[in-house]
């Protein structure tokens, strides 16, 4: 079960090119409790959180854009899941320069980092998976990307940042994300405008439909759902999804440090 990766696909919007960021600023905490379908009835087993904080190196300041995943302790003899989901990005733009992401669920480990190089339009990809006697394997590789390729973590704050009040109802847009060295085409539809009750109180959001091309990650045309606030700040709190194994949701449980 593949939280973040999951969380990423139904958060996902129109894209175009890197848009000037006015809505992620440094010090947002957002949490959530993921919960999945066991034996007939939802059940909370992890907490996925996505926080932002500022960096500075020797040439730049750059925003860090984290999200990470735990299952509960109570669950963690069961499926014990540790993930970490990073991106660091100009936080004018949030254009990503690099990626990290490092996952640990139920035994599995592996770990990848992109190096992106927007000129060339290529990523310097280092790939890193434990073997089952401990040892591990790595494996560097360049893959070309589209223009507007992004990672998980970027795409995941991009959308907050795009004008869906602009949108009409029925409107799709397909984009790319990179994810295990591959570029997958997602296609998102605005589906309408729905008031619904959430941790923050309740909210009029915009309810979104979320499709994948080629892929098993996610089932259905219209079993993956998201609502983002319909405000300035767009904060997703509420989404559903399926799998192949089962369904699931995300609910939001708080909000701190928000730009507007």
């Amino acid at each position: 079960m593949r939280l973040l990766p999951i969380l990423t696909l139904i958060f996902l919007g129109t894209l175009s090119a890197f848009a000037q960021n006015n809505t992620i600023a440094a010090g947002e905490k957002l949490s959530y409790s993921a919960s999945y379908n066991m034996s007939g009835l939802l059940t909370e087993l992890a907490q996925v959180t996505m926080e932002t904080s500022e960096v500075k190196t020797s040439k730049s300041t750059l925003l860090k854009l984290k999200c990470t995943a735990a299952t509960y302790s109570k669950w963690d003899s069961f499926f014990k899941i540790r993930d970490l989901y990073e991106s660091y990005v100009s936080p004018k733009t949030l254009t990503p320069f690099l990626y990290n992401r490092d996952i640990s669920e139920g035994g599995y480990e592996k770990f990848m980092k992109y190096k992106f190089n927007h000129k060339t339009r290529t990523v310097a990809s280092l790939k890193r998976k434990k073997r089952s006697d401990g040892t591990t394997w790595e494996e560097n590789t360049s893959v070309k990307i589209g223009a507007s390729t992004r990672d998980l973590v970027t795409t995941l704050y991009h959308i907050r940042n795009l004008d869906i009040h602009k949108a009409s109802i029925g409107d799709t847009q397909n984009f790319t994300v990179l994810f295990d060295n591959k570029e997958t085409v997602v296609k998102v539809k605005y589906l309408s405008k729905e008031t619904i009750n959430t941790a923050l109180g309740k909210k009029e959001c915009y309810k979104l439909g979320i499709s994948l091309s080629n892929s098993n990650v996610l089932k259905g045309n219209s079993d993956n759902l998201l609502w983002l606030t319909a405000d300035e700040n767009k904060v997703p709190v509420y989404a559903k999804f399926k799998i192949s194994v089962g369904n699931g949701e995300l609910k939001i449980k708080s909000a701190t440090g928000l730009k507007h």
